[in-house]
């Protein structure tokens, strides 16, 4: 099935030689890192006036369909992260310039609401444990939501609904709990981190909302949620792609052996084809209402009819993507079984990513 190219071979070179590595080590290998830096593939939302990619939605995402493609626990961490990083957007813009000019920066943390944020005059004080923070281990800032008191007291919004601010916190402030045994997206190393009574001043705080920006560019105008979702599910379509190709392979390699009975061969290649037919129109659909979207916004025009449309199509593409990866699961047989076949650790990744609950069916954004 024909594929895209954005990487260049030595690059893909080095995906392909240290995915394993990765795996084994429960975190991205110096190898790895060093292309990420190397590539700022960490720093895809960045602007380019500090030392970013600055790519536009449509180009971030081929990027980031690219990469998971050939490894989706580096992917992964890379979505993650450079989501993270992302929030250049809305921090203090004087702090965000002194920070975001560094060849490693790397947001990432929780996007839970699980601790608390005592105020102090103008300081905050933060406390708790969250859960899931991808690339722990090279992180250099984590982030984090927290309730909002004072006095002890819960402080609540304009509604009427508890208040709630988001933080980054420099990593020497922060313990890692090294939690992360997965069976899948080993590499992601997405372990919980905790604060206890860490002081933070008031321009560590932000709102991730379009309205609250701190920057003007477009990228900081597009609403976080469909963002998330459309980032999210091409790890999922890259993760498939490759799937796919692989028990393509599969099925050419057990036809010319001639061990596959004639029916049997025939009705395997036509679900097959039937399957990456599917994935190319869907992958049409997605990345056009991403694309349109991205022109809407740039045009004043309304885009909640598109919003609406990714969250329901990236859901049920991911469905889509796993009830099929299933039905083909079964033709790979024990070599699909072996922990270190690369069909195996795209089966892993793919489930082990499922469980992320936002592109989950029945998630409530609410």
């Amino acid at each position: 099935m024909k594929r895209d190219m954005q990487l260049i071979d030595g690059d893909i070179a080095v995906l392909r030689d240290q995915q394993r590595k990765g795996i084994q080590q429960k975190s991205l290998s110096d190898e790895q890192l060093e292309l990420i830096y190397r590539n700022k593939w960490f720093k895809i939302w960045v602007p380019r006036s500090l030392n970013g990619l600055g790519l536009d939605l449509v180009g971030g995402l081929s990027l980031l369909k690219e990469l998971a493609y050939w490894d989706g626990g580096l992917a992964w961490t890379v979505t993650l992260c450079a989501g993270a990083n992302l929030f250049v957007g809305f921090v203090d813009p004087v702090v965000g310039q002194d920070i975001f000019n560094s060849k490693t920066v790397c947001f990432g943390g929780s996007g839970q609401v699980a601790g608390v944020a005592e105020r102090e005059g103008k300081s905050y004080r933060l406390k708790g444990l969250w859960k899931y923070a991808t690339g722990a281990p090279h992180l250099t800032h984590f982030t984090l939501n927290a309730y909002i008191q004072e006095d002890g007291q819960q402080l609540l919004d304009e509604g009427g609904n508890p208040l709630v601010k988001s933080f980054f916190v420099a990593r020497e402030f922060v313990l890692i709990h090294y939690d992360w045994d997965t069976f899948g997206l080993e590499a992601t190393a997405s372990h919980s981190f905790s604060l206890d009574n860490t002081c933070v001043a008031e321009n560590q705080s932000f709102f991730i909302d379009a309205s609250k920006s701190t920057r003007t560019e477009l990228l900081y105008q597009y609403p976080f949620m469909p963002f998330a979702e459309l980032t999210l599910l091409v790890n999922f379509m890259g993760m498939y792609h490759r799937f796919l190709d692989l028990i393509e392979k599969l099925f050419v390699l057990k036809s010319n052996q001639g061990k596959w009975e004639q029916m049997e061969s025939k009705a395997a290649f036509r679900k097959l084809d039937e399957m990456q037919q599917e994935y190319i129109d869907s992958t049409h659909s997605v990345m056009d209402l991403a694309a349109r979207s991205w022109e809407n916004l740039k045009n004043e025009l309304d885009n909640s009819s598109l919003y609406a449309r990714i969250a329901i199509e990236s859901r049920d593409f991911v469905e889509t993507i796993l009830s099929n990866v299933i039905k083909l699961y079964p033709y790979t047989g024990i070599a699909g079984a072996e922990a270190d076949s690369e069909i195996n650790i795209l089966f892993r990744n793919i489930f082990t990513a499922s469980q992320h609950k936002l592109l989950q069916k029945g998630f409530s954004q609410a």
